[in-house]
């Protein structure tokens, strides 16, 4: 399947009336392998096994953990000119100064994001731009909130050019319990800023790379939302 069949359709700045809460089409392999087991034990526990049926509640209770982790909610995208958003959600761990970023061509500032498992996982573009490459990297498994993470883990590495000319970088990082990157990017791929373009599952690190000069607004410790939280602008 294509990248572009892949990218969701446009976002816009407004939540539509009576949301339903979506799935992450990348979870389908795990919600049919561990989900659907879990609806049959909790049926057949709750109808079949008479005075333990309460025991239902412990598959079901899991099964519910499973759709939460793969939920896909809207986001309102902001309009604002030069504006980066999330990649992912959850919680600034670091703000680093780079000395020289080769993509980028100088020095480069790097916003680091930990995703607990009960973050939304689903990453989407800072901005509007293409994709100039893509490299993957396998590695450890440290905890992602740790610097090891950033230098030895598995992680999978975009290079994005805004329609301006202006560079910046994506690192989807694995955490000490994710078992997948999922990235179906290819040179060339076009998107919009806020769309959604992959997932780490369960747990995990994604950074944003850009350019010395542009101003960081977010601090350490604040948490943002994927598409719709701005960490910096330019």
């Amino acid at each position: 399947m294509s990248s572009v069949a892949l990218m969701s359709a446009p976002q816009t700045h407004s939540l539509p009336d009576g949301y339903r809460i979506q799935l992450a089409p990348w979870g389908k392999r795990e919600l049919l392998l561990y989900g659907a087991p879990l609806l049959a034990a909790t049926v057949l526990t709750a109808v079949f096994a008479g005075p333990w049926a309460p025991l239902a509640f412990v598959p079901g209770a899991l099964l519910l953990m499973l759709l939460w982790f793969f939920r896909d909610p809207p986001r309102a995208i902001p309009l604002e000119e030069g504006a980066y958003v999330a990649p992912a959600d959850g919680r600034v761990t670091d703000i680093t100064p780079l000395d020289e970023y080769h993509y980028l061509g100088g020095p480069a500032k790097r916003i680091g994001i930990f995703l607990s498992v009960f973050d939304v996982h689903v990453n989407r573009v800072p901005a509007e731009a293409r994709v100039v490459d893509t490299h993957y990297a396998e590695g450890a498994r440290h905890d992602a909130r740790t610097p090891e993470a950033t230098d030895h883990n598995e992680s999978q590495w975009v290079g994005w050019e805004e329609p301006c000319g202006v560079r910046f970088a994506v690192r989807q990082v694995s955490g000490a319990v994710a078992r997948r990157i999922v990235c179906p990017l290819s040179p060339g791929d076009a998107y919009q800023r806020g769309q959604r373009f992959g997932m780490i599952k369960f747990g995990s690190r994604t950074e944003l790379i850009v350019p010395e000069w542009v101003e960081v607004t977010v601090q350490v410790g604040d948490r943002v939302h994927g598409g719709s939280s701005i960490l910096a602008k330019r």
